[in-house]
């Protein structure tokens, strides 16, 4: 009986978004967000709610109260009328009127979400399994985003490690999209294999990513922080391990983040041109197989059956160098084309660590070198 009423207080708190013994953090309602945008759907919501239960209060109240006081066992009998065009006349008057008056603000919040006319800067996202790549459009700062080490290391099967010593477990990762505080930022959306979609709670909606398509949509944000949201599509095996982290910042700060970008930016490509040894490429391969390719086929490289078919003894891996990096490069069957994903450093050490680890020992390794001439002579598509 006690856990009974602990359950119904539970609920009863979570429905009235209060905070609580019982309800800790968690609540029934929407969150207000940190942009105008999401704070308008967020009144929006709050109108339409209490107009419905308003009316589910004095519909059922009046059925209650009928049923009750008009009841046989106290002598009444049913009135026979019919075409009562009074009350018909008014139960559709009235339910126009109400409707109309929500669909006012609703509109003028829809129009307000599509409207991207006058921004300040351009962001395109793109959907990847299971990644998001971000470029931005006015300074060629481009990156990749991926589920971070941590979090990936601890949702692997026996990996020993409680999630819950993770912080920010399945909703952090290796490089978040930094953007200014009072910007107005327009993203295009779409999507490089399957149909995804980038929600951040706190920005008031989300946004479908298409392959073939450009969908589009904005935010003002004025509060400096860090916001997390999540792939909200099934779009593969690892749809969940795809998160979305935002960090604001003021706008001195993103100029200089801005600025160590573009200096990284060149010395990754200065990096690509010179002579790394196998022991190098090897050591920074781990790295890279356990962030990019551990998830499907496995950390110890057995794989997953047919499917993600093992590392270990593969064919492809201990067979002509080429073939591996050609495959790799351009993606065959549930793999995707890492040409596009990873710098020529990155790509030359997983080919090595493949080759030589995880039970390989094959002897040769690529340069990064070799790799940049190979990504730089395949044709970009137009998007």
């Amino acid at each position: 009986m006690k856990k009974t009423k602990q359950l119904l207080a539970y609920l009863i708190l979570m429905a009235l978004g209060l905070r609580s013994a019982y309800a800790s953090d968690y609540t029934l309602n929407l969150m207000k967000g940190v942009t105008k945008v999401s704070n308008d759907i967020y009144d929006l919501h709050m109108l339409v709610l209490w107009i419905c239960v308003f009316i589910g209060i004095a519909v059922f109240g009046t059925m209650f109260y009928s049923i009750y006081h008009h009841r046989k066992s106290k002598g009444h009998k049913a009135e026979q009328f019919h075409e009562n065009t009074t009350i018909e006349i008014l139960w559709t008057i009235i339910p126009t009127l109400i409707l109309i008056g929500m669909a006012i603000p609703a509109t003028q919040t829809m129009l307000e979400m599509e409207d991207v006319k006058d921004s300040d800067m351009s962001i395109k996202i793109t959907g990847w399994q299971w990644k998001w790549e971000y470029e931005y459009m006015s300074n060629g700062i481009h990156f990749f985003s991926s589920l971070d080490e941590k979090s990936n290391q601890a949702r692997q099967l026996n990996s020993g490690i409680n999630p819950r010593s993770v912080p920010h477990y399945l909703l952090n990762v290796d490089n978040p999209l930094v953007i200014p505080i009072n910007t107005k930022i327009r993203f295009l959306f779409t999507a490089a294999d399957v149909n995804h979609a980038w929600w951040v709670p706190e920005l008031g909606w989300k946004k479908d990513a298409i392959p073939g398509f450009i969908n589009e949509s904005w935010t003002y944000v004025e509060k400096p922080g860090t916001y997390r949201g999540q792939c909200a599509e099934l779009c593969g095996k690892d749809h969940g391990f795809m998160p979305i982290v935002i960090i604001a910042m003021e706008q001195v700060d993103y100029n200089v983040w801005v600025e160590e970008q573009l200096v990284s930016a060149k010395a990754a490509a200065n990096s690509a041109n010179k002579e790394w040894s196998q022991e190098e490429l090897f050591a920074k391969g781990e790295t890279i197989y356990a962030n990019s390719c551990a998830s499907c086929h496995m950390n110890d490289g057995a794989g997953m059956g047919a499917t993600f078919p093992a590392i270990t003894n593969s064919p492809i891996v201990t067979g002509d160098i080429d073939g591996q990096i050609k495959i790799v490069m351009n993606g065959q069957g549930m793999m995707p084309a890492f040409g596009t994903m990873l710098s020529a450093v990155d790509f030359a050490a997983v080919i090595t660590y493949t080759r030589n680890g995880l039970g390989n020992s094959v002897g040769d390794f690529v340069q990064p070198s070799k790799i940049k001439s190979l990504l730089s002579a395949v044709p970009e598509d137009d998007d």
